[in-house]
């Protein structure tokens, strides 16, 4: 790698660009401003779009900006719209980290820092194939690229803008690089995606913490309570518990499934890389099943009382449970959400008051024919990258807009990324290595070249 371009994508990772978080509006904004910049200097009209009105983000009190641009080549030409995100998730728990989240570090041939790889190395190193195809084949295809503030937080200002910008968005592919690559950087297409929603559920029951002697075995515990309820999701054997919530779903068919288990990862190789057995999920299904093809309800977090050094002998006034759901092709996302709403109602505990905030109801999964042109296209450019040949692979993690571009733009999403689980991304100590990074970048330029 040139050192002008490693010295680029340390600059890029620099930002401290967490899009769920207010306080950080500024430093996404300066990303976003860095990415226009990179970008018109390839012959690009760049705008940074916000949702409503107002001439910037402080005066209209609005999220992190939308980044779009659009280069124009040969008339007749394909289009291309690229979607990637520049937002990162937080960095906590900071204690964790071995170098400072937001000061890149290249150690054993791999560079350390949030977003390293998730989203800014691999939208970066696609982008720097799009420069190179850009050098070398002139101005062939039309380009489109919308850059994300806010995806891992549910792409909120994107999605109230997608209706504006149907016209502008509209393409024949649509290429992503913000997954995995097989195990050993075999290639793999992505031939579906999980769709997510998330909320945050709240507990309440006295007007104060009280002291647990005086107010034991007389006050409702909101802890105790906030852990019935998550408990109550689930059944003994692993399966969702919730009425509903199941409803739709679109099993995948033999082929599919063949497939995805032909080169799904073994329990070992699992256990070994997230420290303990892979036991979640249902009982009696594979880890392909309960990873590509079941849909899942997950705690991200609880929080009640207190939690510092020694004791403190109190009952909780409240309580509050962070709660993702992935779903699969056939489930609503708003079907999925009220029947977990109604299940929490329902099983309220005596004497507290329940509510609900921060509700993305998320959007829906989807997947992809395995016979499609693209795909064969594809198959043959990963190919000449690696005799190996490209695996296909159905995501258990979600890109939330997605699903809407792809109905705004009636592109054909070829989804092809270079991650790997050592990279350890939404966890402290993130990296991604510079081969990788080399591999998404000539990925990016065969596959502009290609189309």
């Amino acid at each position: 790698m040139e050192e002008s371009v490693l010295g680029e994508w340390r600059e890029l990772l620099g930002f401290e660009s967490i899009g769920a978080d207010a306080a950080h509006l500024k430093e996404c904004v300066s990303c976003a401003s860095w990415l226009r910049k990179w970008l018109s200097k390839l012959g690009f009209e760049v705008e940074l779009l916000y949702p409503g009105r107002g001439e910037s983000a402080a005066e209209a009190k609005l999220p992190p900006p939308v980044v779009f641009a659009e280069r124009k080549g040969d008339e007749g030409g394909s289009t291309v719209l690229v979607y990637g995100h520049y937002d990162v998730q937080p960095p906590d728990p900071l204690g964790e980290w071995k170098t400072p989240p937001f000061e890149p570090v290249v150690q054993d041939g791999r560079m350390y820092c949030r977003g390293a790889n998730d989203d800014k190395g691999q939208t970066f190193a696609l982008l720097c194939g799009m420069r190179d195809y850009l050098a070398s084949e002139g101005r062939k295809i039309n380009i489109k690229i919308v850059l994300d503030g806010q995806e891992e937080s549910g792409s909120r200002a994107l999605s109230e803008l997608v209706p504006s910008l149907r016209r502008r968005l509209a393409a024949d592919v649509l290429l992503v690089c913000d997954t995995s690559a097989a195990p050993d950087l075999r290639p793999a297409i992505v031939a579906g995606l999980r769709g997510v929603s998330h909320f945050t559920v709240n507990l309440t029951g006295p007007s104060r913490d009280l002291h647990s002697g005086e107010y034991g075995g007389i006050s409702p515990n909101p802890a105790q309570g906030i852990a019935e309820l998550v408990a109550s999701l689930h059944l003994p054997d692993g399966s969702i518990a919730v009425a509903g919530f199941r409803d739709g779903i679109e099993n995948p068919t033999h082929d599919e499934l063949a497939k995805a288990e032909a080169l799904g990862p073994s329990e070992e190789s699992l256990e070994a890389d997230i420290g303990c057995e892979p036991c979640g999920g249902q009982t009696g299904k594979t880890l392909v099943q309960r990873n590509s093809f079941e849909p899942t309800i997950e705690v991200n977090g609880i929080h009640s009382g207190y939690g510092g050094p020694g004791a403190k002998t109190v009952i909780p006034s409240s309580a509050f449970a962070k709660i993702s759901m992935r779903l699969v092709p056939g489930q609503s996302p708003r079907g999925a959400f009220a029947a977990v709403r109604a299940h929490l109602e329902d099983r309220c505990p005596k004497g507290m008051k329940l509510s609900f905030e921060d509700v993305s109801e998320g959007t829906a999964a989807f997947r992809l024919p395995l016979a499609s042109p693209l795909f064969r296209l594809a198959a043959d450019v990963l190919s000449e990258m690696d005799p190996r040949g490209p695996a296909f692979q159905w995501c258990g993690a979600s890109i939330p807009v997605l699903s809407l571009l792809r109905e705004a733009s009636g592109a054909a999403p070829l989804i092809v990324g270079w991650g790997q689980a050592e990279d350890r991304i939404h966890s402290p100590n993130e990296s991604y290595s510079l081969a990788q990074f080399d591999k998404a970048r000539e990925w990016g330029r065969r596959i502009l070249a290609a189309l």
